[in-house]
This record gives structure tokens, sequence and C-alpha cells, in this order.
């Protein structure tokens, strides 16, 4: 009679052997090599209905086809096992490329400081030179403003305002302003008739228009500004010859206040006077525009 705890323990183990069986069909048929395979259980304790040949040539099968499977995944596993290796390789190569780029971020964020620094103490150094070029120009202005006067005293004294500062530049002026050339330049002219005597400063002819100039020491003080208006009118008398020019009327002086300028102007007479070595008319275009 058979030994019944040996013939359970072998239906366990072939049991066991199915369910492996079974698992590896299941990935077998997900890899498209599904094998026939089946089996036929009855009764309590595990037993085949087949016979015992049977049993061990397909028992013989199923495990061929399960060392298949395993070599079949070990190999898998091996493949995946070089790709991570290689996927883990290449991730520290990256992880110390991006290492070395972040260190030399840092050298040039540090470089980027310095440059920074730099142009700011550079940025400084012509603020500051700037402002001593300001104070410089200031002085300068200053020192020419006072060196003008002073000239203007003196020549004023020696009775040569006239021939010193303004006569050397006047045609230069009158080109520059009025476009034209000067033909004659008649320096304190000075003609009497009737017992009656008028002396223009300056006389300058050129293209059909007379510029008269009348240049003053102390141009602010407005009778001056009036006499000049008077003698304008009195000209045709004494010059009858400026009738066939268009006349145009000077008030010249080194400098002159505000109010002076803006009362020539509202008697359409140019303001002129000298900035550094320039003539300039300070009023040509509000004169031009009247």
């Amino acid at each position: 009679m058979p030994d019944l705890s040996v013939e359970n323990k072998r239906a366990d183990i072939w049991f066991t052997i199915l369910k492996m069986s079974r698992w590896i069909c299941y990935y077998l048929s997900n890899r498209g090599l599904l094998l026939s395979c089946w089996w036929k259980f009855s009764g309590a304790g595990g037993n085949f209905e087949s016979s015992e040949g049977f049993a061990v040539g397909t028992t013989a099968q199923k495990i061929s086809e399960l060392e298949k499977a395993m070599m079949e995944l070990v190999y898998q596993s091996r493949i995946s096992e070089i790709k991570i290796k290689q996927l883990s390789e290449e991730m520290k190569e990256f992880k110390d490329e991006m290492k070395v780029f972040k260190d030399e971020m840092k050298v040039f964020k540090d470089e980027m400081k310095v440059f920074k620094d730099e142009m700011s103490d550079f940025k400084n150094e012509m603020k500051d030179f700037k402002n001593e070029m300001k104070d410089f120009k200031d002085e300068m202005k200053e020192f020419k403003r006072t060196m003008d006067k002073k000239w203007g005293e003196l020549a004023r004294k020696m009775g040569t305002l006239i021939e010193d500062i303004f006569i050397p530049s006047l045609d230069l002026a009158i080109e520059k302003y009025f476009d034209v050339a000067v033909k004659d330049l008649m320096p304190r002219r000075k003609i009497r008739k009737k017992g009656e005597t008028l002396e223009v400063d300056i006389l300058a002819y050129a293209d059909g228009k007379a510029f008269v100039v009348e240049v003053k020491a102390s141009p602010n003080r407005l009778e001056y500004v009036h006499d000049f208006l008077e003698k304008l009118q009195k000209l045709p008398e004494f010059i009858p010859e400026i009738k066939n020019y268009q006349v145009v009327p000077i008030y010249a002086a080194l400098d002159m206040e505000k109010g002076t300028i803006n009362l020539l102007t509202k008697n359409n007479i140019y303001a002129m006077i000298v900035r550094g070595d320039i003539l300039e008319i300070v009023n040509f275009g509000d004169v031009q525009a009247a």
C-alpha cells in the first residue's frame, strides 16, 4: 500500500511547479511565444488524472520551458542592469559637467562684479572730472568777462573802443547775419551841415544796405537809445545818398542788460554785444520776426 504522505508531498511539488509554469506561460504569451499548455486536475489532494508516463513527460517539457523563460528573464535583467549602469555613468558625467559650468559661472559672476565696481569707480571719477571742468569753465568765463570789462574800460579811457573791438570784426559779423559782403566801412563818420554836427560811429555799405552802428561804453542809459533813434531820423538830411539804401540800425556795446535789449527790439534796432572775441547780435531773430 503506497505511503500517502509521500504522495501528498509529491502533489504539492507538482502543484507549485504548475503555478510557476502558469506565470511563465503568462509571461511568454505577452512576448508572443505562448506555448500550448494544459493540465487537468481533479479531487482533493491534487492527484493528476493521467498516467505516470504522461505526467513525467509533461513535467520535463514544462521544466525546459521554465528554464528558457528564466534565462530570458536573466538576460533581460542583465541588459537592464547594463543600461542603468550606462545611464548612471552619463548622469554622473552630466553632473560633473554641470559642476564645472557652475564653477565657471561663479568665476564669471565674480569677474562681472569686479568689472561693475570698476565701472562704478570710473563713473564717479568722470563725474568728479565733469564737475571740475564745469568749475574751470565757469572760472574761465568769469575771467574772460572780467578781462573784457577791463579791456572795455581801458579802451574807453583811451577812446579806442570802436577801433580796437568793433572795426576788426564788424564786416565778418555783418556777413554772418545778413549774408552780404561789406564794400565800404567808415569809422567815426562826422558830417557838419547848417551849423549842426552828426557823428556816426561806424557806417558800412553792403549790397543795397547801409549799416549804421552806434557804439556805447555805457549802453544801458535809456537816453542813449533815444538819442540813437533821433540820429536815425536825421540821417537822410546829413547823408542824402543813404536814401538809396536800406538802413540797418545796430546798437553795439561790450554787454547790455535785458531791458535795454527789449527796448531795442521794440524799435527794430539790432543789439550787438561782444562774447569772447566774437560780435553777436543777440536779438537778431526777434527783430527779423517783427
